[in-house]
């Protein structure tokens, strides 16, 4: 799997991904829809794996000693460290905004906050679960899956960014640290729900692309 992993990181990886993954620093934008920074992570997996299709890798694994559900897994794997690492960097520029402005309210939708971090989980969770099942019911209409998990994705960003406007929900709004305890479950069951999506999307890939002849 490490190996497999190599290949995905210097073969198919597009150089866009791990600049897409540094788009964390738009949570130093006032004002600004913080959970599109997840969808332009997603956008940058999109080129690597149309960059894997064009490249003809679905054929070079297919001849590999591997199994078919390895190279559904170590695909699952690569998009799994793309996306914690880009919450990881979305994480330092929250702290970093909220030591540059004090007291900043997002008028928008959600705040650079532990809340945003939890709804950042469960966006990548969905967009595995639809992106990959999709993706590996042929192994190569990459298009059609990316739009089947925007079709996912979107509303569930929106329905993250506006839930924090509802009524007696303004503390999900909101930086300081009473806040933040409060978000904590939040957090952690967006954790929790990456967690248990991503592990769908793998297992159900990997049962659809074994009964693709290729």
């Amino acid at each position: 799997m490490k190996t497999l992993l190599y290949k995905q990181l210097r073969l198919v990886c597009h150089p866009m991904t791990p600049v897409f993954c540094l788009f964390g620093v738009m949570i130093l934008i006032p004002n600004y829809p913080y959970s599109v920074t997840f969808f332009y992570v997603t956008l940058g997996l999109f080129f690597t794996f149309l960059n894997m299709r064009e490249q003809k890798d679905i054929y070079y694994s297919a001849i590999l000693p591997i199994r078919k559900r390895d190279t559904v897994k170590a695909s699952v794997l690569f998009a799994v460290l793309v996306e914690v690492l880009s919450v990881i960097i979305t994480a330092l520029f929250c702290v970093l905004s909220a030591q540059l402005q004090p007291g900043k309210d997002n008028a928008v939708g959600m705040d650079g906050n532990l809340m945003l971090l939890g709804a950042g989980f469960l966006i990548y969770g969905v967009f595995n679960l639809v992106f990959f099942t999709a993706l590996y019911r042929s192994g190569y209409k990459v298009g059609v899956a990316y739009v089947k998990a925007n079709i996912a994705m979107w509303p569930t960003m929106l329905a993250a960014e506006a839930v924090v406007h509802f009524p007696g929900l303004v503390w999900l709004n909101r930086v300081d640290a009473q806040a933040e305890l409060r978000q904590l479950p939040i957090f952690l069951g967006g954790v929790v729900l990456f967690e248990a999506l991503t592990l769908v999307a793998y297992r159900r890939s990997a049962a659809l692309y074994e009964k693709v002849d290729l």
